[in-house]
């Protein structure tokens, strides 16, 4: 008998494209890996690329070559269509830990030479000037609230605090603002990022596509080769943004609306636990869940539920059971939000027409004028870039403005975002969505999410009283 044997084809040794023909070749080869790869060389592997998953299709393979990317100083703007992707892995520099230079904005392609340009340019400095000036003010509120530990050196206290202010002064930050990110993907997702970022209607994002392309095929020629814009999504973005009608009104009120889930969801997941770990066919296990009084019902969801540790996931049959929500969120909150791409996403464009949150800090530290005199001038701004560009107003949106997103997702995922986002750790506005969005799910399927783990003493009204002015 063949003895097992499992080892690593380490990129160190062979090239991305060379790993993927090798692992592509199992399926009618009999011989090992290491064989396999042994015969190849870059120019072969580009050869069978060029065949098989241009020519044939057979895009699958192209998932077996892995790239890391570093992408430096680009708009948080450009960021959300490069982390658009749902199969890929991304690090980002963070607003909460970091402080921001006065000069670390991009200035849209589309305002070279423009008569916009100099007054989009006063208003990041504006926005940049007033958080800097935020800094000091908020520091110091923090400091008279969270004393310096014994033998604590300055470097420390302030690693220890930072998060504390500069939560609160991230909201002045322009969509403008650089970022860096680190992106993780296979060549098969990564050439799919490039064809939306290279027909994207923002001549940043199609640069760093043409430009990620340009670096790619460096590693990857052949599997990212054939990355062009796709004249489907430029058309189609085109028409759908001219015959969109403007709204009647600019409601903010209802901020978190769960405005469809499944009804059936729990006897649906139930069902498919019996489903999974039985022999019954899905008819016969839900009408049997159906025939079940509900002391019957919470058992079995013990058993399913009732042994889940702070860092386990919930079996997959919780995805059985889907939700639809409406929701407004300020800028920050949303750069966390969209984190969770295993949800479907649908973000509306940045904007300055819904109102913009001020942190209770910025209150309390004596700072609300010039804030709210930052953030009025770039709603000023925004507006005659909106009538040249409405996308390319988004770049001059501070983090504290709202913006619209529509969400739907599944209850696994639910109980991985509402544990993660609503913990003590994360930043408060994502604090407030996550103990709303739970409130709402545990109102329509409360035997299900009794095992989601949330703060005691935490709701999204207490988050609204002690974070928000």
């Amino acid at each position: 008998m063949p003895k097992r044997d499992i080892y690593l084809l380490s990129p160190k040794q062979l090239s991305p494209e060379t790993i993927a023909v090798a692992f592509a070749k199992t399926s009618r080869s009999p011989e090992s890996f290491r064989d396999i790869a042994a015969e190849l060389s870059d120019e072969k592997s580009a050869q069978f690329h060029e065949k098989w998953v241009v020519g044939y299709g057979h895009a699958s393979v192209a998932e077996h070559a892995v790239l890391h990317l570093a992408i430096e100083n680009v708009s948080r703007v450009a960021i959300e269509s490069i982390e658009s992707n749902r199969l890929a892995s991304y690090t980002e520099k963070s607003t909460r830990y970091q402080k921001w230079d006065a000069d670390a904005f991009t200035i849209p392609p589309e305002l070279e030479d423009h008569p916009l340009r100099e007054d989009y340019v006063t208003a990041c400095r504006l926005l940049f000037q007033t958080y800097g000036d935020s800094l000091a003010p908020l520091r110091k509120l923090v400091e008279a609230r969270t004393p310096r530990r014994e033998n604590e050196n300055e470097e420390a206290y302030d690693r220890r605090i930072r998060s504390q202010y500069v939560d609160s002064c991230r909201f002045l930050l322009p969509a403008a603002a650089h970022a860096n990110v680190g992106m993780t993907a296979n060549a098969r997702v990564l050439e799919n990022a490039i064809r939306k970022m290279r027909s994207h209607l923002l001549a940043e994002v199609r640069l760093i596509g043409d430009e990620i392309k340009s670096v790619a095929q460096g590693e990857v020629p052949t599997l990212v080769k054939y990355a062009e814009p796709v004249p489907y999504l430029i058309e189609t973005s085109k028409e759908l943004a001219r015959i969109a009608p403007p709204p009647a009104k600019h409601n903010v009120d209802e901020w978190c609306t769960l405005i469809d889930y499944d009804r059936a969801g729990e006897e649906k997941v139930l069902a498919a636990a019996l489903y999974r770990f039985g022999e019954l066919d899905f008819a016969e296990a839900f009408a049997h869940i159906r025939g079940l009084n509900p002391t019957r019902k919470s058992d079995l969801i013990d058993a399913m539920l009732k042994r889940l540790g702070r860092y386990d996931i919930p079996l997959r049959e919780l995805e059985h059971a889907s939700y639809t929500f409406d929701l407004i969120m300020d800028q920050g909150a949303y750069a966390e939000f969209k984190r969770h791409r295993m949800m479907s996403q649908t973000p509306q464009a940045l904007t300055c027409r819904l109102g913009y949150a001020v942190p209770k800090r910025i209150t309390e530290a004596g700072f609300e004028s010039p804030y709210r005199e930052a953030m009025e001038q770039a709603a000023e701004v925004f507006e005659k870039l909106h009538a040249f560009d409405s996308l390319v107003a988004q770049y001059i949106v501070p983090n504290g403005f709202n913006r619209r997103v529509l969400a739907t997702f599944n209850l696994r995922e639910a109980y991985a975002f509402c544990q993660l986002r609503a913990a003590p750790n994360a930043h408060f506005s994502i604090r407030r969505v996550a103990q709303k969005m739970t409130e709402e799910i545990k109102r329509v399927h409360p035997l299900l999410t009794q095992f989601i783990s949330l703060p005691e003493k935490e709701t999204w009204q207490s988050i609204e009283a002690e974070y928000f002015s």
